[in-house]
């Protein structure tokens, strides 16, 4: 692991490092926020992952979780959102797709299967070096994230529960098999066959039996991607269905940017903290 930069907030460390993954064949960076108490013990970890053409750098530079986080104890892990590099295959022009546009799913199909691995990276590789290089309890994980992250948080924790204690998310993509921004990414990355694409959906996933305690997701009402890409109530009617508690609320007036994600932040890190202990 290299060092890329370091600097002070709210009493703890803000870092960014890099290092070569076996996972991705490419080099990855991620950012991560050791609050002050990891100076006495190990402190739970929260993951969050990012949207659509976004890095580590977008909900650093713009969340504004840092205060908050120093103040509960939090480490916050903030991966990039694909595999990176000159070897690594992309559609330059399609933003919706490759580099920055992952969708936390390990890929099958050639040439994006040697590279595009983002589900293992997460769930193997990357806890493997945080639990070995940072003060962190992982018997205490939460996760979170934005749009094509708020989709990845949510089919990571469902597949995933035993790990994760808490799951929330901000105006996520909740059933990408049928969104028209997500559909072409999937086919490409997995194949024709619908059927694999039901791994990375967190509607499918419920409706196959997957279950999480319980879900809060925040979206903005005047989010220009609500009705085409996003449609929470989709997510709503599964879990109703499956019996899983779901906070949705609807945030009058708010869009999908930053603006957003950092004014509801705070709620988010809280939900966290009181299931993390």
């Amino acid at each position: 692991m290299k060092v890329v930069s370091t600097a002070k907030s709210h009493g703890g460390v803000q870092g960014v490092y890099s290092h070569a993954s076996e996972t991705t064949a490419c080099d990855m960076t991620f950012a991560v926020f050791v609050p002050p108490q990891a100076n006495e013990g190990p402190r739970p970890v929260l993951w969050y992952l990012s949207g659509l053409t976004c890095t580590h750098a977008n909900v650093m530079e713009k969340g504004e979780y840092r205060r908050l986080a120093s103040e509960l104890g939090l480490i916050v892990i903030c991966p990039d959102t694909s595999p990176r590099g000159e070897t690594v295959p992309d559609e330059k022009d399609n933003w919706q797709f490759g580099c920055g546009a992952g969708f936390y799913l390990d890929a099958t199909q050639e040439p994006f299967k040697r590279n595009y691995h983002m589900y293992s990276y997460l769930t193997e590789e990357l806890p493997a070096l945080i639990a070995r290089e940072f003060p962190a309890d992982m018997s205490r994980q939460g996760i979170f994230g934005h749009s094509m992250g708020g989709h990845g948080a949510l089919t990571i924790a469902l597949k995933n529960p035993d790990r994760f204690r808490s799951c929330t998310a901000f105006a996520p993509i909740v059933e990408p098999m049928t969104a028209g921004w997500s559909r072409p990414a999937l086919e490409k990355y997995l194949g024709p066959d619908e059927a694999a694409w039901r791994a990375y959906d967190a509607s499918a996933l419920i409706e196959d039996g997957r279950r999480f305690p319980e879900f809060l997701v925040d979206q903005g009402t005047a989010d220009g991607f609500l009705q085409e890409g996003l449609r929470p109530w989709l997510l709503e009617e599964a879990c109703q269905k499956a019996g899983i508690p779901l906070t949705l609320r609807m945030q009058e007036g708010y869009d999908h940017s930053y603006f957003f994600i950092s004014s509801f932040m705070d709620d988010h890190l809280r939900w966290h903290a009181e299931r993390l202990g």
